[in-house]
């Protein structure tokens, strides 16, 4: 009989336990999916399609994950009548050497898009005052994610006549909502930049 009570009472003390850690191991949370992604540093690289050096601006985020944001640091100057590559590059620098995060928006480019804006009449191509505020105003994308749609890490832009104005460049993030006519007010705004522009 003592036996069987022993038994019973064993059996009692490894089922609370088996419950205790099965309940023990629900209660955990899952860890995150997607890492929040953190740019430092933005450069605009602007090749002249004939040759010739590069024109590049900057924007830089002083405190990294602190509470400022990135921070325009010039102009952009460029020649009159001409032909440019603009290529974007994105980095983070809170660590050495800084991470290039053009790959991680390539890997996702499905969720990425650049919009642009800009004075009117300073391009010659793309015309118009780009398509931040209407998606479907023309923009000469050079890249184009797996479902054809555009990201803009690689654009094509023609000068007009000497002028001055601004240029903005905007990074949405748009999972699950990014398709051919989603705009810049769909998903989440990753940075937005406004750069005094002077052509010359």
């Amino acid at each position: 009989m003592k036996n069987i009570f022993k038994l019973n009472y064993l059996l009692f003390a490894v089922l609370t336990l088996f419950v205790f850690t099965a309940c023990e191991e629900d209660d955990v949370a899952p860890e995150e999916e997607n890492e929040v992604e953190v740019f430092t540093d933005v450069k605009l690289v602007f090749t002249p399609a004939g040759g010739g050096a590069s024109v590049e601006a900057a924007a830089k985020d002083p405190d990294g994950v602190g509470v400022q944001e990135l921070q325009v640091l010039g102009a952009i100057n460029l020649a009159a009548n001409t032909s440019y590559t603009l290529t974007m590059v994105i980095e983070n620098c809170l660590d050495s050497p800084c991470e290039l995060m053009n790959e991680e928006i390539e890997e996702e480019d499905e969720e990425h898009q650049f919009f642009f804006a800009f004075t009117e009449g300073a391009f010659s191509n793309p015309t118009g005052n780009g398509n931040i505020d209407n998606a479907s105003d023309p923009l000469v994308y050079n890249d184009t994610d797996g479902n054809g749609n555009p990201v803009g890490l690689n654009t094509s832009w023609t000068t007009a006549g000497a002028s001055t104005g601004t240029f903005t460049v905007q990074l949405q993030h748009q999972p699950d909502v990014k398709t051919a006519t989603s705009g810049a007010t769909d998903g989440d705004t990753d940075f937005a930049l406004t750069f005094n522009l002077n052509i010359n």
